[in-house]
C-alpha cells in the first residue's frame, strides 16, 4: 500500500523548508546588520562625545589628533553624517562579504587561503563592463530592460569566473595538493600577479586605457535616488538621506545569492558532500563521495561569487582596472578572518562588519587633520588585530584539532 501525504502535511513540510532555507538566513542577515550597525552607532556617538570633551581641556596639547578646527564641533558632524555612514558601510559590507565567501569555502575544504581570489574578482569587474559595452555596441543598452541587463552581467561573470578558479585549481594547486601548505599558497600569489598583469594587457590592447568606466549614465535606472525621509524623525540634524539605485542592485544581490548558497550548502546533497569533504577527505573517499569532484565545485563556486562581486563593486563604484582587487580582495580576507574562516556565516557577519567600520573611520577621519583618510585601514586592521588576540578563531570560529 502506498501512502500519501495529507494537504496539511505538504504545508507543513513546506513551511520548514521556506523557514530553514529562507526566513531563517534572511532572519541572521537583518540580525547581523542591525546588530552592526547599532554597535557602530553607539562607537561613534561615545567617541565623538569623547574628542569633543578632549577637546576643551589640556589634553588637546598632548595629542594634535585632536586638533579639529575651532568651527566644527565633531560630535555633531557624526550625528549629521550617521545614516549616510552605515548605508555605505552596509553597501561596501556585502561586496566584502561575497568576496570573503570564496576564501571561506576554498579553506574550510583544503585549509588553504586562495590569495588569487582578489584577482577573480577583478575579472568579474571586467567581464561586467564588457558585457555592459556588448549591449552598448549593439544599441541595445539604453532600451533594454535594466534588471536584465543586471542579471546578464552577473551570470556571465559568475561563468566566467567559476570556470577561472576551476583552470586555476587545475593547473596551479592540484599538482601541488600533497606540499607543503606554503607552496601552493606561494603559487596562489604568482597565479595573482599573472592575472593583474595579464588584464593590464588586456585592457591596453583592446581598450587602450587602464580604467574601464561602467556605462551607468547610458542605464538611468542605475542613476535613481530615493530620499529617505522617515530618518529625519530619527535624527532631526542629519544630511539629506537618499539610497541610490545602485546600492538598492548590490544589497538585494547580494543578499540573493548569500541565501541560495546557504540553501546549496546545507540543503542539497552536493552540499552535504561538501561539507563532508571540509570535515575528512579520507573518510568522506571512503563513503563514496568523489572529493575531487567537491573540491571543483568548491572553487567553481566560490569563483563565481567572486565574479558576481566583482559585478556589484563595478556597478557601485563605476571603474575597474587590473588592480582594483587587492585592497577590497585584502579586506575581504580580513573580514572571513574576522568572522572566523572556514565558516559561511562568519564570513557575512565579517564582511559587514568591516565594512561599517571602515565607512565610519572615513567619514570621521578627515576632520582629524593630524590624520586624514590614509589611516582607515589602520584602525580596521587594528581591531582585526585585537579580536584575533581575544579570540584567534573569529568570532564564530571554532578550536579544531588536528589530526594526527
Amino acid at each position: 500500500m502506498v501512502s500519501t501525504a495529507s494537504p496539511a502535511s505538504n504545508l507543513l513540510n513546506r513551511f520548514n523548508w521556506a523557514r530553514l532555507y529562507i526566513l531563517r538566513p534572511l532572519g541572521q542577515i537583518f540580525l547581523f546588520v542591525a546588530g552592526s550597525s547599532l554597535i557602530i552607532i553607539v562607537v561613534a556617538l561615545v567617541l565623538g562625545l569623547l574628542i569633543s570633551t578632549a577637546q576643551q581641556g589640556p589634553l588637546v596639547n598632548i595629542l594634535p589628533v585632536l586638533k579639529v578646527p575651532a568651527r566644527i564641533d565633531l560630535f555633531q558632524q557624526i550625528i549629521r553624517q550617521l545614516p549616510n555612514t552605515i548605508l555605505n558601510g552596509i553597501t561596501i559590507g556585502f561586496v566584502y562579504a561575497m568576496i570573503a565567501v570564496g576564501y571561506t569555502m576554498v579553506y574550510g575544504v583544503l585549509k588553504f587561503v586562495n590569495f588569487a581570489h582578489s584577482e577573480i574578482f577583478m575579472v568579474g569587474g571586467f567581464v561586467g563592463y564588457e558585457v555592459m559595452v556588448a549591449f552598448s555596441r549593439a544599441g541595445t543598452l539604453t532600451d533594454l530592460n535594466p534588471v536584465l541587463l543586471i542579471i546578464a552581467m552577473i551570470l556571465v561573470a559568475m561563468v566566467v569566473c567559476g570556470l577561472l578558479a576551476v583552470t586555476i585549481e587545475r593547473l596551479a594547486y592540484k599538482p601541488l595538493r600533497r606540499a607543503p601548505r606554503l607552496v601552493p599558497l606561494i603559487s596562489a600569489i604568482g597565479v595573482s600577479f599573472f592575472l593583474q598583469d595579464f588584464m593590464r594587457g588586456y585592457a591596453a590592447l583592446l581598450h587602450n586605457q587602464f580604467n574601464l568606466a561602467y556605462l551607468n549614465d547610458s542605464v538611468p535606472f542605475l542613476k535613481q535616488k530615493f530620499p529617505l525621509t522617515f530618518v529625519k524623525d530619527i535624527f532631526p540634524t542629519t544630511l539629506p538621506v537618499s539610497v541610490g539605485m545602485d546600492s538598492i542592485v548590490v544589497i538585494v544581490g547580494a543578499i540573493l545569492m548569500v541565501v541560495a548558497l546557504n540553501y546549496f550548502v546545507n540543503g542539497t546533497r552536493i552540499g552535504k558532500g561538501i561539507r563532508a569533504v571540509s570535515q575528512d577527505q579520507t573518510t568522506a573517499s571512503l563513503m563514496g563521495i568523489n572529493v575531487d569532484m567537491m573540491i571543483t565545485l568548491t572553487f567553481l563556486i566560490g569563483g563565481a561569487f567572486g565574479g558576481a562581486a566583482g559585478v556589484l563593486f563595478g556597478i557601485k563604484t563605476t571603474r575597474v582596472n587590473a588592480y582594483v582587487g587587492f585592497a577590497p580582495g585584502l579586506k575581504a580576507f580580513t573580514a572571513a578572518v574576522l568572522g572566523g574562516i572556514g565558516n559561511i556565516t562568519g564570513a557575512l557577519i565579517g564582511g559587514i562588519l568591516l565594512g561599517l567600520i571602515e565607512s565610519f573611520f572615513a567619514s570621521i577621519l578627515p576632520f582629524l587633520p593630524a590624520l586624514g583618510l590614509g589611516y582607515t585601514d589602520i584602525f580596521a586592521f587594528g581591531i582585526l588585530i585585537m579580536v584575533l588576540v581575544f579570540r584567534p578563531t573569529g568570532l564564530l570560529g571554532k578550536k579544531v584539532d588536528e589530526k594526527v
